[in-house]
């Protein structure tokens, strides 16, 4: 059915006159008549009072009012500086026209039934608060300006008194000032400035040339009569939206939005606080034309918008950053798609929750193809605002973070226009802004020297470095996509070639000389040659000399060779904690097989499968240990019974053919995510890791080293070659002591222990027992924590504080590479971070931290951990 203009007008009115009940069934009659509500015109309300309820934006941040208080969050600031002969007077009365002409910026809120209600205050104005700086010498000047234009900018309104406007004049000279203007967005939006900047121009040059204007309809006004206010546009939304068409738009919002994530996982610099402070801070950046111009040319030709493919680039920055393949991004829209509203200053603006989905890797084009489906869909559905979609969906509710959303894009288009007051110069001022209401917002606003952009980032999240790095970031893939647009998302390049130099080479260039063509033993016979009569191992009330130990391993090694132990041979050792343990490992290597320990405290089902998958051929163990071992089909040599034999084979060290590329060991994983896995090491890296680890060690040659970690743990093997690497005593902790903190804190007491490899719960529970015992004679100097992550307990920091002279030290390195980085903690222990990064490559590796495409990820960024190098 179609309606003349004046029937539209006359139902309009109607509906204004009746009650929310009466109107609503109206409206539905009408729509079952094929009357659209949204295609009558809004007429203004009958006012009853000037008591009107809020539109449904309004509604939202009196809510965000009354749950934090009053705050500057919304405040909406405008800094002009103004040079010339400046008419006060003129700019008064035009600012106080215009708060006259806009009922809206003379409303203020009040509660009626726990809802916000406008009350529009007829007398309401507003005045110019005119500060004199001349006085101030020119430094001081400008400083007061800054001081007073972040003090305008960040003093809160109060949402119960109008007007929710002011302006202060800063008079810097005869003929310079600086104008300061700030609004709520309860009143306000973007395109609201556009609006009041214009009707300034245009009424200042009327009072300027000393005409007066009685009502905002007078004849002599420069501006056309408004034809309703803000007030009857919030009448009118909550009539429109209601029944079939507020259920078809929030239909499609519930489908679009069903199964989103509840929080964008951006890497941030500092935890999320548990409440969301709002502090922010903005950093510029811009685009040059040749770019912004390729841009266009790609929008133009995929078909889409500027606004669309700056989405989808912002986008996929997000998904590169996030690893998450499912991002929602606010986005505002004007909202003032009537032409009834156009002219009007108020809230407006709603905000779209556009989601694009990463999964199979798209190319960018077919990114793009995407984006433009999601936004027109969204475009269409824009009436339904923001507020009314948190509510119907109703989605995990934090005070850390804000609804559906954390990330805002926006492409400024509202018609700002100039402001034009004769006979003076005026010039924005950029205000340093404190406030973020997101944890990010990039905005971007097209110029005739190309697109320039604005970073608004929570400060309690990201530091400005961060945002620096993530500008360079989107700039760098803006570029890649012109390039080629048809290249999937993942593998477009974030980084400049000397970012990317820097990541993959120059922070990975740890090039050491070491004896790489060695074997770990003949460094030990090197030793051996330096300090045959030194004390080499330790063990309860036994020890043995380097010359000792050397000659026993060789007549064991010479032994193993009768057996046909060679190269590339495995032989198991399952011994207990004791001298013939560690004659037995060295025995082994000298031998030039590789040994596979096997702890007899394991259980028999993970002994026996572990002695059939690895198949060893000879098994090195105790007497007293035989009947506890699983079937197996190893030739068994027992150190204890079968002494007698050995010890008849030559004490010589002997040339096995063994070279630094074959294997040293097999050590078998926890298992902990399936089967344990036996992780064959060859000896050049077990070389460069020992002579790395003395190189770098800030214990002296010849340290005593306490033996904690069970040989079946590849931190063992550490321990104990570091050691006879150096000339160092090995001290074999007990095994009932390795469990006992307090016994441990003893025996590193009477041996005169002066380092220490421990996985983090050994070193908090052995700290726990240290805070609690006078140990100042402890010669601890380094302790090494390594298999687990570290984490600064109260204890720990104690326990060090106790230590004066004593580092600590984070290794990391899987089983399958052994220790790749380390990173030794510095200053007062008071001042350590609580998770101490895990630190750099050691000498000859090579870290690098790729994403699931296998491209390096920026700083800060997670991603998994790849390992190179020996």
């Amino acid at each position: 059915m179609k309606l003349t203009q004046i029937e539209q007008q006359k139902i309009a009115k109607k509906l204004i006159k009746l009650s929310d009940k009466k109107r609503l069934a109206l409206i539905e009659l009408l729509r079952k008549e094929g009357i659209d509500s949204f295609k009558l015109p809004i007429v203004p309300t009958i006012r009853k009072s000037n008591n009107l309820p809020s539109s449904w934006a309004q509604e939202r941040l009196w809510f965000i009012n009354q749950l934090e208080g009053k705050s500057a969050t919304y405040n909406m600031p405008l800094a002009l500086r103004i040079s010339g002969n400046l008419d006060i007077n003129a700019l008064q009365k035009a600012l106080a026209q215009i708060v006259q002409r806009h009922e809206v910026l003379r409303t203020s809120f009040q509660s009626e039934n726990g809802k916000p209600i406008q009350v529009i205050d007829p007398e309401a104005t507003m005045k110019i608060n005119l500060v004199d700086l001349q006085q101030l010498e020119t430094t001081q000047r400008e400083n007061s300006v800054i001081e007073q234009a972040q003090v305008e900018a960040t003093t809160p309104f109060d949402l119960e008194n109008a007007p929710l406007i002011r302006c202060s004049l800063l008079q810097l000279s005869p003929s310079e000032y600086v104008f300061l203007l700030t609004m709520h967005h309860i009143v306000s939006d973007g395109w609201s400035i556009g609006v009041l900047i214009q009707e300034l121009s245009s009424l200042y040059q009327t009072f300027m040339k000393g005409e007066e204007i009685s009502s905002p309809d007078a004849a002599r006004t420069p501006l056309p009569e408004l034809p309703i206010q803000y007030a009857d546009f919030a009448v009118w939304q909550r009539q429109y939206l209601s029944g079939q068409v507020l259920e078809t738009q929030i239909d499609y919002w519930k489908l679009q939005l069903s199964g989103a994530p509840d929080l964008l996982q951006l890497p941030t610099d500092f935890p999320r606080p548990k409440i969301q402070t709002y502090q922010g801070r903005t950093q510029s950046f811009s685009i040059n034309t040749d770019l912004t111009t390729k841009l266009q040319t790609l929008s133009r030709e995929s078909g889409t918008t500027l606004f669309m493919t700056l989405y989808a680039a912002f986008s996929t920055l997000l998904y590169r950053y996030s690893g998450q393949s499912d991002i929602l991004i606010g986005s505002p829209i004007a909202n003032r798609n009537r032409s009834e509203i156009e002219g009007l200053i108020g809230f407006f603006v709603n905000t779209l929750v556009l989601r694009t989905q990463f999964e199979n890797d798209p190319s960018f084009k077919e990114l793009l193809t995407q984006v433009r489906e999601t936004t027109l869909k969204a475009y269409e559905h824009q009436d339904v605002p923001f507020e009314q979609i948190v509510e119907t969906l109703q989605p995990q509710r934090s005070l850390s973070h804000s609804p559906l959303f954390q990330v805002m894009f926006i492409l400024q288009n509202a018609p700002m226009g100039d402001l034009e007051l004769p006979g003076v110069n005026l010039s924005f001022i950029e205000l340093e802004n404190t406030i973020a209401k997101f944890d990010l917002t990039l905005s971007m606003t097209e110029t005739d020297q190309g697109l320039v952009g604005q970073w608004e980032y929570n400060t309690d999240l990201f530091k400005g470095e961060t945002i620096e790095r993530m500008a360079t970031h989107l700039q760098n893939l803006l570029q890649a996509i012109v390039e080629n647009p048809s290249q999937n998302v993942g593998s477009l390049p974030l980084f400049s070639e000397s970012e990317r130099h820097q990541l993959l080479v120059e922070w990975n260039d740890t090039a050491t000389v070491y004896p790489k063509d060695k074997c770990i033993h003949q460094l030990f016979e090197e030793q051996v040659e330096k300090t045959p009569d030194a004390v080499a191992v330790v063990f309860e009330s036994e020890e043995l000399t380097y010359q000792q130990l050397n000659q026993r391993a060789n007549q064991l090694a010479h032994h193993l060779l009768s057996l046909g132990v060679k190269p590339e041979v495995l032989v198991g050792i399952c011994v207990e904690r004791s001298i013939e343990m560690v004659v037995g490992l060295l025995g082994i290597l000298k031998a030039g097989g590789a040994y596979v320990p096997f702890d007899p405290n394991y259980p028999q089902e993970r002994l026996s499968y572990m002695l059939r998958d690895s198949d060893v051929g000879v098994l090195i163990t105790q007497n007293s240990l035989l009947q506890s071992l699983p079937e197996h089909n190893a030739r068994v040599v027992c150190l204890d019974t079968d002494w007698g034999a050995i010890e008849q084979q030559s004490q010589e060290n002997l040339n096995a053919g063994v070279s630094s590329d074959n294997l040293a060991y097999v050590i078998y994983t926890s298992g902990s995510t399936g089967k344990p896995k036996g992780v064959a090491m060859n000896h050049r890296p077990l070389v460069n890791l020992i002579s790395w680890q003395l190189n770098k060690s800030q214990a002296k040659y010849g340290t005593k080293t306490g033996q904690f970690t069970p040989i079946s743990f590849d931190v063992s093997f550490q321990e104990i070659l570091s050691t006879w690497c150096s000339g160092g005593t090995l001290v074999l902790i007990p095994e009932d002591v390795r469990t006992d903190a307090t016994a441990l804190l003893q025996l590193l007491l009477e041996k005169g222990v002066e380092r220490l490899f421990l996985p983090f719960v050994a070193l908090e529970q052995l700290a726990e027992s240290g805070c609690n015992t006078e140990f100042y004679e402890s010669k601890l100097c380094e302790l090494i924590t390594a298999g687990e992550q570290l984490q600064i307990t109260p204890n720990l920091v104690n326990f060090f504080n106790k230590l004066s002279n004593c580092s600590l030290e984070n290794q990391y390195g899987p089983t399958e590479a052994h220790v790749v980085s380390a990173f030794r903690l510095k200053g007062s222990p008071d001042n350590w971070s609580s998770l101490p990064p895990i630190g750099r490559p050691i000498s000859n590796t090579q870290l690098y931290i790729l994403d699931s495409h296998l491209q390096p990820v920026p700083v800060g960024v997670p991603g998994e951990l790849y390992i190179g190098g020996d």
